[in-house]
Protein backbone atom coordinates (compact mmCIF):
# COMPACT_ATOMS: atom_id res chain seq x y z
CA UNK A 1 0.00 0.00 0.00
CA UNK A 2 1.46 3.32 -1.05
CA UNK A 3 1.45 6.27 1.19
CA UNK A 4 1.73 9.88 0.19
CA UNK A 5 4.94 11.85 0.42
CA UNK A 6 5.23 13.60 3.80
CA UNK A 7 5.03 17.41 3.74
CA UNK A 8 8.26 19.23 3.52
CA UNK A 9 9.52 21.12 6.62
CA UNK A 10 9.37 24.88 6.09
CA UNK A 11 12.67 26.60 5.60
CA UNK A 12 12.02 29.12 8.42
CA UNK A 13 10.06 28.76 11.68
CA UNK A 14 6.79 30.80 11.88
CA UNK A 15 7.09 34.08 13.77
CA UNK A 16 6.17 33.90 17.45
CA UNK A 17 3.24 35.90 18.90
CA UNK A 18 4.17 39.39 20.02
CA UNK A 19 4.70 39.91 23.75
CA UNK A 20 1.82 41.58 25.65
CA UNK A 21 2.51 45.21 26.49
CA UNK A 22 3.03 46.05 30.17
CA UNK A 23 -0.14 46.97 32.15
CA UNK A 24 -0.86 50.64 32.51
CA UNK A 25 -3.88 52.17 34.31
CA UNK A 26 -6.40 53.80 32.00
CA UNK A 27 -5.94 57.51 31.74
CA UNK A 28 -9.43 58.39 30.59
CA UNK A 29 -12.88 57.86 32.19
CA UNK A 30 -14.30 54.33 32.26
CA UNK A 31 -16.54 53.38 29.39
CA UNK A 32 -20.22 54.14 29.78
CA UNK A 33 -22.53 51.20 30.67
CA UNK A 34 -24.88 49.83 28.11
CA UNK A 35 -28.18 51.54 27.49
CA UNK A 36 -30.06 48.69 29.14
CA UNK A 37 -28.12 49.19 32.35
CA UNK A 38 -28.82 52.95 32.31
CA UNK A 39 -32.55 52.43 31.98
CA UNK A 40 -32.98 51.13 35.56
CA UNK A 41 -33.08 53.28 38.75
CA UNK A 42 -29.69 54.38 40.11
CA UNK A 43 -28.33 52.59 43.15
CA UNK A 44 -28.53 54.63 46.35
CA UNK A 45 -25.33 56.00 47.77
CA UNK A 46 -26.34 55.10 51.35
CA UNK A 47 -28.59 52.32 52.64
CA UNK A 48 -32.23 53.31 53.27
CA UNK A 49 -33.15 54.17 56.87
CA UNK A 50 -34.61 51.45 59.04
CA UNK A 51 -38.38 51.39 59.23
CA UNK A 52 -39.78 52.58 62.54
CA UNK A 53 -42.47 50.68 64.37
CA UNK A 54 -45.99 51.73 63.44
CA UNK A 55 -48.06 53.35 66.21
CA UNK A 56 -50.74 51.33 67.91
CA UNK A 57 -53.75 51.40 65.59
CA UNK A 58 -57.36 50.35 65.88
CA UNK A 59 -59.98 49.75 63.21
CA UNK A 60 -63.07 51.96 63.08
CA UNK A 61 -65.82 50.71 60.80
CA UNK A 62 -69.54 51.04 60.20
CA UNK A 63 -71.37 47.92 59.12
CA UNK A 64 -75.01 46.91 59.39
CA UNK A 65 -76.02 49.91 61.49
CA UNK A 66 -73.24 49.26 64.01
CA UNK A 67 -70.14 51.32 64.73
CA UNK A 68 -67.13 49.20 65.69
CA UNK A 69 -64.12 50.78 67.42
CA UNK A 70 -61.76 47.87 67.82
CA UNK A 71 -63.75 45.33 69.84
CA UNK A 72 -66.23 47.92 71.19
CA UNK A 73 -69.71 48.04 69.64
CA UNK A 74 -71.89 51.16 69.39
CA UNK A 75 -75.29 50.80 67.69
CA UNK A 76 -75.80 53.83 65.45
CA UNK A 77 -79.31 54.45 66.75
CA UNK A 78 -77.89 54.66 70.28
CA UNK A 79 -75.27 57.33 69.49
CA UNK A 80 -76.17 60.71 71.00
CA UNK A 81 -73.24 62.80 69.79
CA UNK A 82 -70.05 62.57 67.70
CA UNK A 83 -67.53 65.41 67.99
CA UNK A 84 -63.84 66.30 68.13
CA UNK A 85 -61.99 68.30 70.77
CA UNK A 86 -58.52 68.83 72.22
CA UNK A 87 -58.06 66.95 75.47
CA UNK A 88 -55.64 68.94 77.64
CA UNK A 89 -53.86 67.85 80.83
CA UNK A 90 -55.11 69.15 84.18
CA UNK A 91 -51.84 70.93 84.99
CA UNK A 92 -53.27 73.52 87.38
CA UNK A 93 -55.23 70.88 89.28
CA UNK A 94 -52.12 68.69 89.47
CA UNK A 95 -50.07 71.46 91.13
CA UNK A 96 -52.85 72.29 93.58
CA UNK A 97 -53.32 68.62 94.39
CA UNK A 98 -49.58 68.24 95.03
CA UNK A 99 -49.54 71.21 97.44
CA UNK A 100 -52.62 69.90 99.21
CA UNK A 101 -51.12 66.43 99.62
CA UNK A 102 -47.81 67.85 100.87
CA UNK A 103 -49.61 69.98 103.45
CA UNK A 104 -51.62 66.96 104.58
CA UNK A 105 -48.47 64.84 104.79
CA UNK A 106 -46.73 67.42 106.99
CA UNK A 107 -49.72 67.64 109.32
CA UNK A 108 -49.98 63.86 109.63
CA UNK A 109 -46.21 63.63 110.19
CA UNK A 110 -46.28 66.14 113.04
CA UNK A 111 -49.24 64.40 114.65
CA UNK A 112 -47.60 60.98 114.30
CA UNK A 113 -44.36 62.07 115.96
CA UNK A 114 -46.04 63.84 118.92
CA UNK A 115 -45.92 60.75 121.18
CA UNK A 116 -42.13 60.58 120.81
CA UNK A 117 -41.37 64.26 121.40
CA UNK A 118 -41.34 64.13 125.25
CA UNK A 119 -38.87 61.23 125.32
CA UNK A 120 -36.76 62.92 122.67
CA UNK A 121 -36.71 66.19 124.66
CA UNK A 122 -35.68 64.60 127.98
CA UNK A 123 -33.48 61.68 126.86
CA UNK A 124 -31.92 63.24 123.77
CA UNK A 125 -30.93 61.60 120.50
CA UNK A 126 -29.92 58.34 122.21
CA UNK A 127 -33.49 57.52 123.19
CA UNK A 128 -35.70 55.12 121.29
CA UNK A 129 -37.97 58.00 120.35
CA UNK A 130 -35.32 59.34 118.00
CA UNK A 131 -35.59 56.26 115.78
CA UNK A 132 -39.38 56.56 115.82
CA UNK A 133 -39.27 60.19 114.69
CA UNK A 134 -36.80 59.36 111.90
CA UNK A 135 -39.06 56.51 110.75
CA UNK A 136 -42.06 58.91 110.59
CA UNK A 137 -40.17 61.43 108.48
CA UNK A 138 -38.81 58.77 106.14
CA UNK A 139 -42.40 57.73 105.40
CA UNK A 140 -43.38 61.37 104.90
CA UNK A 141 -40.48 61.86 102.47
CA UNK A 142 -41.47 58.75 100.50
CA UNK A 143 -45.04 60.05 100.24
CA UNK A 144 -43.78 63.45 99.06
CA UNK A 145 -41.69 61.80 96.32
CA UNK A 146 -44.72 59.80 95.17
CA UNK A 147 -46.90 62.92 95.00
CA UNK A 148 -44.17 64.80 93.10
CA UNK A 149 -43.87 62.05 90.48
CA UNK A 150 -47.65 62.01 90.07
CA UNK A 151 -47.66 65.78 89.53
CA UNK A 152 -44.85 65.63 86.97
CA UNK A 153 -46.65 62.93 84.99
CA UNK A 154 -49.46 65.45 84.43
CA UNK A 155 -47.25 68.49 83.82
CA UNK A 156 -45.26 66.67 81.14
CA UNK A 157 -48.30 65.08 79.45
CA UNK A 158 -49.14 66.19 75.90
CA UNK A 159 -52.58 67.34 74.68
CA UNK A 160 -54.44 65.04 72.29
CA UNK A 161 -56.87 65.89 69.52
CA UNK A 162 -59.52 63.20 69.80
CA UNK A 163 -62.78 62.02 68.32
CA UNK A 164 -65.43 61.18 70.91
CA UNK A 165 -68.51 59.03 70.40
CA UNK A 166 -71.10 59.47 73.15
CA UNK A 167 -74.07 57.16 73.52
CA UNK A 168 -77.38 57.75 75.24
CA UNK A 169 -75.99 55.68 78.12
CA UNK A 170 -72.78 56.25 80.06
CA UNK A 171 -70.30 54.81 77.54
CA UNK A 172 -67.98 56.98 75.45
CA UNK A 173 -65.47 55.94 72.79
CA UNK A 174 -62.28 57.92 72.15
CA UNK A 175 -59.81 57.66 69.26
CA UNK A 176 -57.06 59.99 68.07
CA UNK A 177 -54.92 60.73 65.03
CA UNK A 178 -51.93 62.89 64.14
CA UNK A 179 -54.09 64.56 61.46
CA UNK A 180 -56.91 66.57 62.99
CA UNK A 181 -58.63 67.04 59.63
CA UNK A 182 -58.87 63.27 59.33
CA UNK A 183 -60.88 63.11 62.57
CA UNK A 184 -63.08 66.03 61.49
CA UNK A 185 -63.87 64.14 58.29
CA UNK A 186 -64.79 61.03 60.29
CA UNK A 187 -67.34 63.05 62.28
CA UNK A 188 -69.15 63.83 59.04
CA UNK A 189 -68.95 60.25 57.79
CA UNK A 190 -70.33 58.80 61.04
CA UNK A 191 -73.10 61.41 61.14
CA UNK A 192 -73.99 60.56 57.55
CA UNK A 193 -74.11 56.84 58.42
CA UNK A 194 -76.55 57.51 61.25
CA UNK A 195 -79.07 59.01 58.79
CA UNK A 196 -78.34 56.54 55.97
CA UNK A 197 -78.70 52.91 57.07
CA UNK A 198 -76.97 51.44 54.01
CA UNK A 199 -73.71 53.32 54.56
CA UNK A 200 -70.64 51.20 55.33
CA UNK A 201 -66.98 52.14 55.57
CA UNK A 202 -63.78 51.09 57.29
CA UNK A 203 -60.83 53.28 58.38
CA UNK A 204 -57.83 53.05 60.70
CA UNK A 205 -57.29 55.37 63.65
CA UNK A 206 -54.93 55.39 66.63
CA UNK A 207 -55.62 53.97 70.04
CA UNK A 208 -55.80 56.47 72.92
CA UNK A 209 -54.65 55.32 76.36
CA UNK A 210 -54.74 58.04 79.01
CA UNK A 211 -55.86 58.44 82.60
CA UNK A 212 -59.18 60.33 82.80
CA UNK A 213 -58.01 61.85 86.10
CA UNK A 214 -55.17 63.66 84.31
CA UNK A 215 -57.13 65.28 81.45
CA UNK A 216 -60.04 67.62 80.93
CA UNK A 217 -62.77 65.61 79.26
CA UNK A 218 -65.80 66.91 77.42
CA UNK A 219 -67.25 70.38 77.86
CA UNK A 220 -66.19 73.01 80.39
CA UNK A 221 -69.14 74.68 82.12
CA UNK A 222 -68.39 78.19 83.45
CA UNK A 223 -71.17 80.17 85.15
CA UNK A 224 -70.73 83.56 86.85
CA UNK A 225 -73.58 85.01 88.90
CA UNK A 226 -77.31 84.61 88.50
CA UNK A 227 -79.61 81.77 89.45
CA UNK A 228 -80.91 78.90 87.37
CA UNK A 229 -78.40 79.36 84.55
CA UNK A 230 -78.20 76.51 82.07
CA UNK A 231 -75.63 76.48 79.30
CA UNK A 232 -72.43 75.01 77.90
CA UNK A 233 -69.23 76.86 77.14
CA UNK A 234 -66.98 74.82 74.81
Amino acid sequence: METGKPPERPAQAPPSAPDAPPYAPPSGPPPEPAAAARSGPPMPDVPPPARTAAPAAVELRVSKRILWIGAAVYPLHNIARVYTFTMRPKRKEAVLRFLRYIAGTLVVGFIAMLPGLPSLAFEGADSGAAGYVIWVWVLALAAAVYFFVDMMSVLTAQPHYVLAVETSGASTGLVTSHDGRYLDDLVGRISYAIDHPDTEFRVTVERLTVSPNHYYFGDNVNMYGGNGNVGIAG
